[in-house]
């Protein structure tokens, strides 16, 4: 974040200063770009060792193939360990592709 002559400008090319001054406390996170054959246990098994979760990780899939859409959810019991998952995860590889992560959105 940056302020400059009193307007406040976020840094676009940082997803964690984003995340932080767009939402509030939040323990859900977004993962994007995951192969359309990651599940919920691969997803599960990748973030967990980040804090404790506490609501079943959803991969999103179509309603009518069952196919994954490429992207999913996952909620941890306190925003600390969101926080550290996000720092920790964004970029990474799951599943032998780079995953985008980030805070979901309220809405």
């Amino acid at each position: 974040m940056q302020i400059i002559n009193g307007t406040v400008r976020v840094f676009r090319k940082n997803p964690l200063a984003r995340s932080l001054w767009a939402r509030n406390s939040c323990s859900k996170l977004f993962v994007g770009g995951l192969s359309y054959d990651t599940n919920e246990t691969v997803l599960k098994n990748a973030f967990e060792k980040h804090g404790e979760i506490i609501e079943a990780v959803r991969v999103i899939a179509h309603h009518v193939s069952g196919k994954s859409r490429g992207y999913g959810f996952v909620r941890f019991t306190s925003e600390a360990s969101a926080i550290a998952a996000l720092k920790e995860m964004h970029s990474q590889v799951v599943d032998g592709r780079n995953i985008r992560v980030e805070f979901a959105h309220k809405g």
